[in-house]
């Protein structure tokens, strides 16, 4: 199994040997293992490369991505994988006082970073952030640093990958808010598929039902900083 990553801690990167780690890492692994799929190939790619990629056969299952209705009609996907709310990356202090995108978009000094092609760009401009203050950058990394250096004063993503890349650069030490649930609900995010493989789909959302919750799981997922409530919102 050809498996399209990013470099997006907690979900994937590549660990101090060299090799890659991350918890949707481990579940696409153990999927490929309990399903006798041969060997499990991670490929890095960007962002914007991961559903082209799937769709054009350069890869058969992408990292877990937000599901949403304009990227089935590219994709199919699997059962969801997590469901999680977004967060604001900020300076160290959180000197703004920011609380939300709602007032990120209230404060004219304010510029945005989100990453290209992914699902919060459209959620801070649904929630009044003009678009002549948002930057877009290719990887997580870039966006971060924006923040760090003061490129940016803030930088939309899941929280959880927010916390996942401080805590891999502990001299780095901006900080997290996390957007409330009355500006933007925990979304589920699920592995993407080539809309040909529907028999794989199947086979892999069977296994992910019996997967998703089990005491494998739930010890993995704590590895990475979630929560036995983080899990149960998929059940």
């Amino acid at each position: 199994m050809k498996f399209a990553f990013l470099q997006e801690p907690p979900f994937c990167f590549t660990d101090a040997s060299g090799g890659v780690d991350g918890c949707d890492t481990k579940l696409a692994s153990k999927i490929c293992q309990m399903l006798d799929l041969g060997d499990f190939s991670p490929i890095e790619a960007e962002f914007a490369e991961l559903l082209p990629g799937v769709a054009d056969g350069r890869w058969d299952m992408t990292t877990g991505l937000f599901v949403s209705d304009e990227r089935k009609r590219l994709v199919d996907f699997t059962r969801p994988i997590w469901s999680l709310p977004d967060g604001l990356m900020v300076a160290k202090d959180n000197p703004l006082g920011l609380k939300g995108y709602r007032s990120l978009a209230q404060n004219p000094s304010v510029i945005l970073a989100v990453i290209s092609g992914q699902i919060q760009h459209q959620t801070a401009l649904q929630n009044g952030v003009a678009p002549d203050r948002v930057r877009i950058f290719a990887t997580q990394a870039q966006a971060a640093e924006a923040v760090v250096n003061g490129a940016v004063q803030a930088y939309a993503s899941v929280a959880m990958a927010h916390r996942g890349y401080i805590a891999q650069r502990p001299a780095v030490r901006p900080d997290v808010v996390d957007i409330p649930a009355s500006e933007k609900q925990p979304a589920a995010g699920a592995f993407a598929l080539a809309r040909s493989s529907s028999a794989l789909r199947q086979r892999i959302d069977r296994c992910l039902g019996d997967l998703i919750g089990s005491p494998w799981h739930r010890k993995m997922m704590s590895e990475y900083g979630f929560s036995d409530d983080d899990i149960d919102r998929l059940l």
